[in-house]
């Protein structure tokens, strides 16, 4: 019975599970592998929005999800001088503007969903799969920490560098780059940090935010304009080096955010770039969220196209005797919708951190215009994402 099938899915992020729990809603016998030794808590701030939030909706976790929220109101657009030279509320643009009614920490969204299908899947922490197999009606995983077993098929959800993907589908994907790096990170909570999130712009590309979190603390990014140069692969100790060498000569915030860079827990730093793929399957292998068609960040659809594209498989899947006729589905349900995330301009980081003192101003200036119907309209095209842009099957066996 296709109900009965065993799957493995690897990485316990947001997409990882959420196809978890509906997979196992349908009877199959699911485990999850997880790389970290532990559950990761934090992350930065992400949204849940359109399709995502109706999937939330379906899994019954909205109510779970607002009670974890950060509460972000709104961005304020500062100067050096905190002053504030711009602003976009919560209900902005209709209430899609670049702040959605549902923010949460990474972290917190990724625990709600585990605990949410703990009862039905099998997790596993601080391993990961050192190889795959496909046989005929099968695929051998040999697992890192030891030991080797036949799944009917594997799903890779680890994200934008997924190991899955490399030793599955090895240079079959695109990586476009945005000349952006963008780092995250934890910092103590200030008083003068308050609901809205803080957008600083320096002259060269530069920019400095820091955003609410519901946990008492308050998480800080930074963001330079640079081809790509492999930071990324840098010691987390070098890249705390090279991030006080860009910023070290800027005012606001900056001294502050820098000095508890060493301290910081969790700093996440990598170049801002999108995964395209030709295809999302092979064989008995599939791919989704990041690790298929990150969108970027700069996108604001990465939430919404990883919970999206996990109810979408599982609910194919669900629906297909063969899982080459499901993951054909799958693909031609989500392939518009990731197409049109994925639209997203090259020289985005350069309209909203520009390079010059005076684009900047122009900048903030646009921004405050944004109630004018003209501006509104070209703003609403880069502060709007279209996370509503599919319709979403309903699956009557995973009602």
């Amino acid at each position: 019975m296709k109900n009965k099938r065993k799957i493995l899915v690897t990485g316990a992020s947001v997409a990882g599970p959420t196809l978890a729990f509906w997979l196992a809603r349908q009877g199959m016998d699911v485990t999850v592998v997880e790389r970290a030794p532990e559950f990761r808590d934090g992350g930065q701030t992400i949204d849940v929005r359109g399709a995502g939030k109706i999937v939330a909706q379906r899994m019954g976790l909205e109510s779970a999800i607002r009670s974890k929220s950060t509460h972000e109101d709104g961005i304020k657009f500062v100067d050096e001088q905190d002053r504030t030279q711009a602003e976009i509320g919560i209900g902005a643009f209709g209430g899609n503007g670049p702040v959605a009614e549902l923010e949460i920490l990474r972290g917190e969204l990724a625990k709600l969903l585990i605990e949410h299908g703990r009862s039905t899947v099998n997790y596993r922490f601080g391993d990961s799969i050192a190889a795959l197999e496909e046989l005929p009606h099968g695929v051998k995983v040999r697992f890192e920490q030891g030991g080797e077993q036949v799944f009917d098929l594997v799903i890779g959800a680890e994200g934008v560098g997924s190991h899955t993907r490399k030793l599955v589908f090895g240079n079959e994907v695109t990586r476009r780059s945005f000349d952006l790096y963008t780092a995250y990170f934890t910092i103590p909570r200030a008083p003068g940090d308050a609901r809205q999130m803080r957008w600083f712009n320096a002259p060269g590309g530069l920019s400095v935010c820091l955003r609410p979190d519901n946990l008492g603390t308050t998480r800080a990014l930074l963001s330079f304009q640079e081809a790509p140069s492999a930071y990324e692969k840098l010691s987390p100790a070098e890249q705390k080096t090279l991030l006080k060498e860009k910023f070290g000569g800027l005012k606001w915030e900056t001294p502050r955010i820098l000095a508890a860079l060493d301290d910081a827990p969790d700093l996440y730093f990598d170049q801002i770039s999108q995964v395209k793929m030709a295809r999302w399957s092979k064989g008995r292998i599939a791919l989704v969220g990041d690790a298929a068609y990150c969108a970027s960040p700069i996108s604001g659809m990465g939430t919404s196209l990883g919970m999206c594209g996990a109810y979408v498989l599982a609910g194919e899947l669900g629906r297909h005797d063969d899982h080459a006729q499901a993951f054909a589905a799958y693909e031609a349900i989500m392939r518009p919708y990731v197409d049109q995330a994925q639209n997203v301009p090259k020289f985005a980081p350069r309209l909203a951190s520009p390079h010059s003192r005076a684009g900047i101003a122009v900048g903030h200036a646009l921004l405050r215009m944004s109630n004018v119907p003209v501006v509104k309209s070209i703003l609403a095209k880069f502060l709007t994402p279209k996370a509503d842009a599919i319709a979403l099957p309903e699956y009557a066996h995973m009602a």
